[in-house]
């Protein structure tokens, strides 16, 4: 088959224009603008057209898109002028995939860094698998690899209703806390399509969900089938459960209990956070159930160091620490304070660029309150993304209702506005899901 991507430079595109590349199929595309991305691509032989022009289209090639691709779009017009077949980026990550045991990592936070997380483990241990995770992994190493082994390791995005594409041999859902209103409208559709993506299992397959997250909990209590659970809680509506003891910013013990079997290992991640460690004990579930050593599995996730952009170091100058991250939900945020405040002994600043119009008018409250984390924030202008500017909405919206915050609306502004007031020993954390990401080299020459 011939594919043609639009927006291929994307992360989470360019993972399954490597895969289906991988898997012997024609896969081009274009992209508003040359990058690392689209740069990889053309090195493996993937054709590649910087602009989006209506002649980049082959007659006779699937259109492959993301819901961030708009009607105007000239290849897509051309595409349905011309009756092409055209599929959403998850249907081709799925073709992708085909003929093997697709394991779906979903969940409102953390699902880069658990779909890493297990990527890297189940590598370690020799199963070879194959994932397509939505960021970089250790070292820089692509998100995408076919591997030779039966497991499909894939982030399943909940944001637009796609991971319902899925007919996965194991679930794992980290939380259910809602987010993307804009799509679902409210939290009841928001949580039904975590009950649709649990009935998307094939028979026998196992859901894996955390008893630590309400919304998981109502989700292990209502859906069929073979359910585990772990956290740090007592288990819930669940067939076994593993159950995770927190002895350390790093570490903890986790230990399974069924009705026919137990087993344990000591954690010790290259990673912090309590967040880190419920990532891991799922991720150590996941590899019981495709029959690993228990103490196996515990070391190799051990091993896992990180994915791009989630609390990533980034340097040191004259004592002061910069690390970028993609915390973009007041959860996410607080998470995140929490593993950096206790990682530091100056001061923890903050330049927080909040992302999409509606979360910020809907989050408001809570982002002022996970950001009072921090001894000194600076909150940014919007990040629109895909959405059109809402009146009225801004990052001052946040900074009214903190105690610590202030608001610049220009991000290089509000980066040579923290850079002056850093001191040796100090953490400064850029945090946002769109284009903060460049301040962490900017702050890091200006210092």
């Amino acid at each position: 088959m011939r594919f043609h991507f639009i927006g291929i430079g994307g992360v989470g595109m360019a993972a399954v224009a490597e895969l289906l590349a991988a898997r012997g199929q024609t896969v081009e595309g274009s992209d508003r603008s040359a990058s690392a991305n689209t740069a990889r691509l053309e090195s493996l032989g993937i054709g590649i057209h910087i602009g989006h022009e209506a002649g980049h289209v082959h007659p006779e090639a699937t259109l492959v898109v993301s819901s961030a691709i708009k009607d105007s779009n000239p290849e897509l017009a051309v595409a349905r002028s011309r009756g092409q077949r055209i599929i959403h980026r998850s249907e081709a990550l799925a073709l992708a995939a085909a003929g093997m045991d697709f394991i779906a990592i979903a969940g409102a936070h953390g699902k880069t860094t658990t779909s890493g997380m297990l990527a890297v483990a189940l590598t370690a241990v020799g199963l070879e698998p194959s994932y397509a995770v939505g960021s970089t992994l250790p070292g820089g190493a692509s998100g995408a690899k076919l591997g030779e082994g039966a497991a499909f390791v894939a982030e399943a995005d909940e944001s637009d209703g796609s991971f319902l594409n899925y007919s996965p041999m194991i679930e794992v859902v980290t939380n259910i806390e809602p987010d993307h209103l804009d799509h679902y409208g409210d939290v009841d559709a928001f949580e039904q399509a975590f009950v649709d993506f649990a009935e998307r299992r094939l028979p026998g397959g196992l859901l894996v969900a955390c008893s630590d997250d309400e919304g998981a909990r109502r989700l292990l209590a209502s859906a069929g089938g073979r359910r585990w659970s772990y956290g740090t809680d007592g288990p819930v509506g669940a067939d076994a459960h593993v159950h995770l003891e927190i002895t350390g910013p790093t570490t903890g013990r986790v230990s399974f209990t069924s009705m026919s079997d137990q087993s344990s290992a000591e954690l010790s991640l290259a990673v912090a956070g309590d967040h880190m460690l419920r990532n891991a004990a799922a991720v150590w579930a996941v590899g019981l159930e495709l029959g690993v050593d228990p103490v196996a599995m515990a070391e190799a996730i051990g091993t896992f160091k990180g994915t791009g952009r989630r609390f990533e170091r980034r340097g040191t100058v004259r004592g002061i620490e910069v690390v970028d991250d993609y915390a973009h939900h007041p959860t996410e945020v607080a998470a995140t304070l929490t593993a950096a405040r206790a990682q530091t002994e100056g001061s923890l600043r903050v330049i927080f660029q909040p992302h999409l119009y509606s979360r910020t008018l809907n989050f408001a409250a809570e982002f002022a309150r996970a950001l009072d984390l921090a001894d000194d924030v600076i909150v940014t202008g919007v990040y629109g993304a895909r959405e059109e500017p809402v009146e009225g909405v801004e990052g001052s919206i946040i900074t009214d209702r903190m105690v610590r915050g202030e608001f610049i609306a220009d991000m290089h502004e509000a980066a040579a506005a923290m850079t002056e007031r850093a001191e040796p020993g100090d953490l400064i954390v850029t945090m946002g899901a769109g284009s903060v990401t460049v301040l962490a080299s900017e702050i890091l020459a200006a210092l």
